[in-house]
């Protein structure tokens, strides 16, 4: 998706899927060529953000003007262009086994 025709979408209820966004984006006279919803990979829940894009630049801002702090479900959303998604270095592990104290002066 290219990032200037591309919204993100926060601030969701968890219980707000995909047809909800595109529903609200119709009702507001929006078409986005694409919509999702982020699930957790672990719980497959919502993580409560989404992203659509758009044919262009000028939709997606009359769609960050039109949504952006619009109710759906209780919640204000939160709406403005996505940002490009930065590097992570999480390779998964926790603390690497270390119990945040210096563990060489632990004595079994």
């Amino acid at each position: 998706m290219e990032e200037e025709k591309k919204v993100y979408i926060g601030n969701l209820e968890y219980g707000v899927g995909e047809g909800d966004l595109k529903a609200l984006l119709e009702e507001k006279g929006l078409a986005a060529k694409e919509v999702s919803v982020i699930m957790d990979k672990y719980t497959g829940r919502s993580k409560g953000f989404g992203f659509a894009e758009f044919e262009t630049a000028d939709d997606a801002q009359k769609a960050i003007d039109a949504l952006n702090g619009q109710e759906l479900n209780g919640r204000a959303l939160k709406v403005n262009k996505a940002q490009k998604r930065k590097p992570r270095n999480d390779f998964g592990g926790g603390s690497g086994g270390s119990s945040g104290r210096n563990s060489r002066d632990r004595r079994y």
